[in-house]
């Protein structure tokens, strides 16, 4: 008896030592410890004083070679006519909605020779809008989407002559519309890891700017990027996508609200994988609420509102497989609430679970199937038009759709049936 009470207290005893070692940090072997440090940026009070992109980029600058740390803004409003430049380990910290970062106006010029593939300069009619440091974007005609366009950072103005920090990734024509423009991300992360933005406000002054293309940028741009998060952040009126990350591993976007884009409100892309969409509210932008590109795979999209946007709720298409999509509440958009886009065999949206959500009230079908996606479900959801009359059906199947599994739905109120095989002689009412 006396044996197995001292091993009881001897088990609590190491049981409490094992969580003593938890709690506290580990002891430095090669390195000091060093905490994270905070840099304050914005106005009274602040360590570095300033409403700009310059001020926060400084912060930033300085915090690099400490491994990272904490950039927190101030109340007011940001002026950004360059990205603010995130790098590994760093936070991006504002005061919830008394913190805005806003694009300032933009400017643009043609060419006035071509500017060639791997130039570092461009020769332009009218640099009078222009200042070094601010970012830009360079197309022409038939380079002008996707990764065609080029973006950079000016690094001095000589004359007619702008210099930029990046080669030019084209042939870009004069005789073909070549244009610089200063429109550009307001936070971008670029290779780099551990990034967090996180509570404020970033706006795109979109009637002030050109269009940016969500490969290329977004109000927040993520690029080859891994184990990152975006979390309560309001991005509103962006002249293209809201937030958009592309080629990356582990990005958790959470509890933000994207509004009034004139792209997609959320845009994952070229091969981004283990994405986390949880919480967010994504409404009023032209094009899609959720934009899935290229080769998003093995992700989540879980508890959000995508509603009032110009197009699809969710679009989803070019090898896009293996993805969660949950409890998400999607209505009211200007076609389908979700879109399969037309797709190969080979290269269609394979499974894909979706369950437990609700889609009502879209302006076209429930689910729009145009692709062979294979091993597709839809489980548990509501699917419905609730009287308004505008969702045709709750499921389209496109002639060459690939049956998809059913499984206890609840698919009421459509004025053309529940269900609509293309080419069948009947629709199906399920």
């Amino acid at each position: 008896m006396k044996f197995g009470k001292m091993l009881l207290i001897t088990l609590l005893l190491l049981l409490g030592i094992s969580r003593t070692w938890a709690q506290e940090p580990a002891k430095p072997l090669v390195q000091p410890l060093s905490p994270a440090r905070t840099l304050t940026v914005g106005g009274e009070g602040a360590d570095i004083h300033g409403f700009t992109d310059m001020a926060i980029q400084t912060a930033i600058d300085a915090l690099q070679p400490c491994n990272g740390g904490i950039v927190k803004l101030t109340a007011g409003t940001f002026t950004i006519n360059a990205p603010v430049q995130l790098f590994s380990h760093i936070t991006l910290d504002g005061t919830g909605a008394e913190t805005i970062l806003q694009k300032g106006p933009g400017f643009k010029s043609a060419f006035t020779s071509d500017a060639d593939y791997g130039e570092l300069f461009i020769t332009v009619q009218d640099p009078s809008g222009f200042k070094p440091g601010m970012g830009v974007q360079i197309f022409d005609d038939d380079h002008n989407s996707a990764w065609d366009v080029t973006t950079a950072r000016i690094t001095a103005i000589n004359g007619n002559i702008i210099y930029i920090d990046s080669y030019l990734l084209r042939d870009y024509r004069a005789d073909r519309g070549g244009i610089i423009s200063a429109n550009c991300s307001l936070i971008a992360a670029v290779e780099a890891d551990n990034v967090v933005i996180t509570n404020l406000v970033v706006d795109g002054n979109k009637k002030n700017n050109d269009y940016l293309n969500g490969c290329r940028g977004g109000a927040i741009y993520l690029h080859k990027c891994r184990n990152s998060q975006v979390d309560h952040v309001i991005v509103q009126n962006f002249n293209g996508d809201g937030i958009s990350w592309q080629i990356t591993e582990d990005i958790k976007i959470s509890s933000c609200e994207i509004t009034g884009c004139t792209n997609s409100g959320l845009h994952p892309g070229t091969g981004s994988l283990r994405s986390l969409i949880e919480g967010n509210n994504s409404h009023h932008n032209e094009q899609e609420g959720l934009f899935i590109c290229w080769r998003v795979q093995d992700g989540a999209v879980k508890n959000n509102k995508f509603h009032h946007n110009g197009r699809f709720g969710i679009c989803t298409g070019h090898k896009d497989t293996d993805m969660l999509f949950a409890e998400n509440y999607i209505y009211e958009n200007g076609s389908d609430g979700v879109n399969f886009r037309i797709e190969s065999a080979a290269n269609a949206p394979h499974n894909n679970v979706f369950r437990n959500n609700i889609i009502e009230n879209n302006n076209g079908y429930g689910f729009s199937f145009n692709s062979p996606a294979r091993n597709v479900t839809l489980e548990y959801n509501i699917i419905r038009d609730t009287g308004k009359g505008v969702q045709k059906a709750a499921v389209y199947m496109y002639k060459n759709a690939l049956p998809v599994m059913l499984k206890e739905n609840t698919l009421t109120g459509h004025s053309a049936g529940e269900m609509i095989q293309e080419n069948a002689e009947q629709t199906l009412d399920n």
